[in-house]
């Protein structure tokens, strides 16, 4: 197993296998990534719900993504700070045969008590070398428009946008437009 991935003054990050490895962490990560969503959405962030996600609900989503970590369809990533889960994100295969060399990275998520502390770019960097890896082609991802932070680092990290559905999210009264962003890894394989 390979060692956590850390930055010198930053989290260390767990991928599945080293996160599920240690008992007391797997234990409770599904409910500390429950208390990080649910604190984010309820705050109005981005991440798919209209209101806090149930624990329930949460432990579902990190049993999938955990599954389909191990089967090589996805990759998470988990960020502590000491024994402190601080942020988590994730990528899944697309289903279809026809289109299993792509991925989309479905969230990150880092608790807005260290945000502005470079977290969020150490998950999405970890997981687009995942996805490299993994030989994944295209890695899509959607936002939100009103996100300009994250669509800011995903700028900055070579994401491009391809596509938008005007006011598609509805939240609170208002819409929004989601935004949709590719990375292109292709340009990265050695030639054959």
């Amino acid at each position: 197993m390979e060692s956590p991935t850390t930055d010198e003054a930053g989290p260390v990050l767990l991928d599945a296998a080293q996160l599920t490895a240690d008992p007391e962490r797997a234990a409770g990560f599904a409910a500390a990534a429950h208390r990080i969503l649910a604190d984010l959405v309820g705050a109005g962030a981005s991440l798919g719900w209209t209101e806090p996600p149930g624990a329930d609900e949460v432990a579902e989503l990190v049993g999938r993504v955990l599954r389909a970590a191990r089967a090589g369809d996805g990759a998470l990533r988990a960020a502590y700070l000491g024994p402190r889960l601080v942020g988590l994100g994730y990528w899944l295969r697309y289903a279809r045969p026809t289109s299993r060399q792509h991925a989309d990275l479905e969230k990150i998520a880092v608790s807005s008590e260290v945000h502005g502390r470079g977290i969020g770019r150490s998950l999405t960097s970890t997981l687009i070398a995942d996805a490299r890896e993994a030989e994944i082609e295209v890695l899509t991802l959607d936002t939100r428009a009103d996100n300009t932070r994250a669509l800011g680092l995903y700028r900055s990290l070579g994401f491009c946008e391809y596509g938008r559905l005007p006011d598609f999210v509805k939240m609170g009264g208002r819409r929004y437009d989601k935004v949709f962003s590719m990375l292109d890894l292709r340009g990265d394989r050695p030639a054959s």
